[in-house]
This record gives C-alpha cells, structure tokens and sequence, in this order.
C-alpha cells in the first residue's frame, strides 16, 4: 500500500525527493502521515479537497483486501 501511495503523491508534486511517508501500524488501522514540500501541499489537497478525498478512497478500496482501516493526513 506504501509503494502505490507513494508512487501516486510522487507524480503529483515537483519536488519529489521532498516527499516522506510514514506508516504506524496498529491492530485493524494502517495510518500514513504523508509530509510534502510547503509549495506542493496544494497540488496534493487538491480544489476544495477533492484530490485528497480520491487519495483516501483509493487507499481505502486497497485497505479492505487486507481487511484492515486506512488513514492519510498530510502533513505540512
């Protein structure tokens, strides 16, 4: 799950090596504090939120195979 966020945070911002990504594992719940540049944070949120609404439902989607909760806050 790690690899396809990261991959989809990557192609959207222009400063990929500012990207870092942490999980904390819990017994259900995967959470993923994603940390990108101050310039970038709005081309990942998105217009009014929605792109990092459709991040979450595709990580979501990924989380029920596994029968576990996903979380993602971006961090700025």
């Amino acid at each position: 799950m790690e690899n396809v966020l990261k991959a989809i945070i990557s192609n959207l911002v222009e400063d990929a090596n500012a990207v870092e990504i942490k999980r904390i594992d819990s017994e259900k719940t995967v959470t993923f504090e994603v940390k990108v540049a101050d310039s970038d944070m709005g081309r990942v949120i998105g217009k009014q939120g929605r792109l990092a609404k459709s991040i979450r439902t595709v990580m979501k989607a990924m989380a029920n195979k596994e029968h576990k909760k996903v979380t993602v806050e971006f961090i700025g």
